[in-house]
């Protein structure tokens, strides 16, 4: 039978008149009702009449919605924008097969769109739109008894001053979201999601992980580089939850199948700005997401605080004065370098200055600096950037990351041209970043002569101060970690936390940076030039410069009980040279 639109097949079957069809579609315009519901309204018709007409014109199924338990895993597979737009409701899977609840059928794009959305096969029964509508309410919006007392459970597990609420969104045309901690409580998503992100806020998270498993749904924070759960709601609340993040972060709700990166901003009412980066990857239960905390307050742009040692600082603020050469910090992922490299721009930062950065992503916007964002994509990478840099007129170029030949030659060339330009690489300590540059193709003449500094760091947990107390160790782990036997004596006054609250009765909260600070001198560029290999030119730093290394960095916080003998280790392994 071909397909006719509704109301003409309700008319041609005489359950009701052309003038009552008029007057339906009237009632839409008005009321933006749909048709159904505008008949319905106006009592020209039954909803369980207009149901049981449409099942048997399309030979579909039809299904009593209220009398029916929602499979959680269907409803996961459709986004809850979706279902509300266009008016259907995944109601079971079965292997291969999703069952759909259609209140108009005629309209076979959606099937079509659900099939491509889900990889499912789609079956379509037929119910009541107001019934539709009910059961999307109370699915998407937890109102039903078990799963609203849940949901409430866990937004109770916040503190109070937490439950702030979204006042913009996805409504506005900017990317900031103002949270308002007085707008009511009427969608307990969005509740949980301004909660959860203020308390991820509030605990100094710098990443939140949301996770979608068969049987469970868990948050988990990362705080002071270690992740922890910390709740766990409704795994019917899944999708929604995922959907809401997608939608304030501006990314297509319909795309699972696919990775996505999106940015979000929330300005909370007490004036507070905070951007959240959000990343999507589809997992074998549904889309992972996770946000990486911007939080500009936590910034630490104070060279004067990073915990260098004196010496050290001397040396960087004296590579930082010269007008040319090229300052390096290096580090693995999370070891604090973006935390280095934005204090060395703030300590460069004055009006006398054209500061010019390229980064990616741009992580904080700072005032008085030229930040570019790059884009390999569009052809618009490292090299690209730097090479723009040089007819710019610069003092001060930063270069997010020299992950190429291009790119390192680039920024050698303009360090070698008057202008001082600092950057990263991911390498264990400074003198395996000398090799890894020339293992890149740099040759070693220009290594030697336009290198000025070589920063490289770890983060180390520090003690919590509320529960640290008195700890001994013994002098052979003492010895074996590094220390000098005639240096005994002064790690006699180690401390230890005995876990408390404030620290989540780990005994260590928060974090601090090790250094290793290795000066271009003449004794390093000996090593340069006669390829000395990284434990060499390390011994020769350490004898010739008397080199302050990671591990020797590490255990002088120990011995000032800042930190533990354990993350001496884990944050130094590797590093016995000292």
């Amino acid at each position: 039978m071909a397909k006719k639109a509704l109301g003409e097949l309700l008319v041609r079957e005489s359950l009701i008149d052309i003038h009552q069809l008029e007057r339906a579609k009237e009632e839409q315009k008005k009321t933006g009702l749909n048709l159904t519901s505008a008949l319905v309204a106006l009592g020209f018709l039954k909803e369980n009449e207009i149901v049981q007409f449409i099942s048997q014109q399309y030979n579909l199924p039809s299904i009593d919605l209220s009398a029916f338990d929602i499979d959680p895993e269907a409803l996961s597979l459709v986004p809850p924008e979706f279902c509300k737009k266009n008016l259907v409701l995944p109601i079971q899977k079965s292997g291969r097969n999703l069952v759909v609840a259609f209140s108009d059928p005629s309209n076979l794009q959606i099937k079509e769109d659900l099939m491509l959305l889900t990889r499912h096969k789609v079956e379509v029964v037929i119910a009541g739109e107001m019934e539709i509508r009910n059961k999307l309410k109370e699915v998407f919006s937890l109102s039903s008894s078990g799963n609203s007392s849940k949901m409430s459970e866990v937004i109770s597990g916040l503190s109070e001053e937490d439950l702030i609420r979204f006042t913009g969104g996805e409504e506005k045309s900017s990317d900031e979201v103002i949270i308002d901690e007085k707008q009511s409580e009427e969608d307990p998503i969005i509740v949980f999601v301004n909660a959860m992100l203020s308390e991820a806020i509030k605990s100094g998270a710098s990443d939140i992980h949301i996770e979608p498993y068969e049987k469970r749904f868990r948050i988990r924070f990362r705080i002071d580089g270690r992740l922890k759960e910390k709740i766990q709601p409704p795994q019917l609340a899944s999708q929604a939850i995922i959907s809401r993040i997608k939608v304030l972060s501006k990314l297509d709700i319909a795309e699972r199948r696919r990775p996505q990166d999106g940015r979000l901003k929330v300005k909370l009412k007490s004036g507070k700005e905070v951007d959240f980066r959000v990343s999507t990857v589809p997992t074998l239960f549904g889309e992972k997401v996770v946000l990486r905390i911007l939080d500009k307050t936590n910034l630490q742009t104070d060279l004067h605080n990073l915990g260098m040692e004196d010496e050290e600082l001397e040396k960087f603020q004296e590579a930082l004065r010269k007008p040319q050469g090229l300052i390096l910090v290096t580090g693995p992922t999370g070891s604090g370098k973006t935390t280095t490299i934005y204090s060395a721009i703030g300590e460069l930062n004055t009006p006398e200055k054209n500061i010019q950065t390229a980064e990616d992503p741009i992580e904080f916007n700072i005032d008085g600096i030229n930040q570019i964002q790059v884009n390999p994509e569009i052809g618009f990478g490292f090299p690209e950037a730097l090479r723009a840099f040089l007819r710019q007129d610069p003092e001060v170029i930063m270069v997010g990351e020299i992950r190429d030949l291009e790119t390192a030659n680039i920024a050698y060339k303009a360090a070698s041209t008057g202008h001082l330009v600092i950057s990263t690489l991911h390498t264990n300590d400074a003198a395996s970043t000398v090799t890894r540059l020339i293992d890149m193709g740099v040759p070693n003449y220009m290594v030697a002569e336009a290198t000025s500094l070589i920063v490289a760091q770890r983060l180390i947990k520090t003690i919590c101060e509320k529960c640290k107390d008195d700890h001994h160790v013994s002098d052979d782990v003492l010895l074996n970690l590094g220390v000098k036997e005639e240096e005994l004596h002064e790690f006699k006054n180690l401390k230890k936390g005995l876990g408390c609250e404030q620290c989540d009765h780990t005994g260590l909260k928060g974090r601090i940076a090790v250094f290793e600070v290795m000066k271009v001198t003449s004794a390093i560029k000996e090593g340069i030039f006669k390829n000395f290999s990284p434990q060499d030119l390390k011994r020769h730093a350490v004898e010739k410069d008397h080199l302050i290394t990671l591990r020797r960095n590490a255990l002088l916080k120990l011995k000032r009980g800042i930190t533990t003998v354990e993350e001496v280790l884990n944050s130094t392994i590797g590093d016995e040279e000292h």
